[in-house]
């Protein structure tokens, strides 16, 4: 007889204009697929906000960078390049010259936690990414969102109703301050059974070991 594949719990703590979340992504979806026969994932996106104090206009993404992280032009050049690089490789397109600004991205958290229960939380996560990172387009202006989560396969007037809204709110600072409790301080950080910490964008090789390692574990106590 067949062994059923094992499922895990995976949580992908991460934000909208993070580059190296959108990697981590792609790459995890690699994995992913090389285990389908083995595991089967239960995959929950996690709200962090790198820049929670920017308002609505946004910030400059070069400026930003540079004052963040104390770099130069060349510095942030040859930063970006290695992102657009490792983004070809797995299939994810980042278009800097478009992505020209840094946005805050609170309410697009609360999207995405809206999307949870319908079941399209990842379809939105990705198109979030996508408008961001290759169209460059602005995830903070409420349109754009609703136009992303129509992509998504969710309702416009849903999505609508929740950015005009106070809606989940509450639930997102909730969920960051879990995380933020729990050590996490830099993303992506995607966790296994809720106690099987992966950081950073790794290769899908990073990913496949430790999601198979995590269900042999599990597979053993059941």
């Amino acid at each position: 007889m067949d062994t059923p594949p094992i499922r895990l719990r995976v949580d992908f703590v991460s934000d909208v204009v993070c580059p190296w979340c959108a990697i981590g992504l792609a790459s995890l979806e690699r994995a992913l697929e090389r285990v389908r026969d083995e595991v089967v994932v239960d995959l929950h996106f996690q709200p962090f906000e790198l820049n929670p104090q920017l308002g609505p206009e946004g910030d400059d993404a070069v400026e930003h960078l540079k004052r963040k992280y104390g770099m130069d032009d060349a510095q942030v050049a040859a930063n970006q390049e290695a992102i657009r690089a490792r983004g070809a490789e797995l299939g994810f397109t980042f278009d800097m010259a478009r992505r020209r600004r840094i946005h805050n991205t609170f309410d697009a958290h609360r999207l995405l936690h809206w999307a949870r229960p319908e079941g399209r939380q990842h379809a939105l996560k990705q198109a979030l990414l996508r408008a961001y990172f290759t169209e460059g387009r602005d995830i903070a202006d409420h349109d754009t969102l609703v136009a992303i989560a129509e992509n998504a396969g969710l309702p416009g007037t849903g999505a609508r109703e929740v950015l005009a809204s106070d809606a989940f709110g509450e639930e997102v600072r909730a969920d960051e301050q879990y995380f933020m409790q729990a050590g996490i301080r830099a993303v992506p950080a995607i966790i296994l059974e809720r106690k099987h910490l992966v950081s950073g964008g790794q290769p899908p090789e990073v990913f496949e070991q430790a999601l198979r390692q995590v269900a042999a574990a599990k597979g053993e106590q059941t």
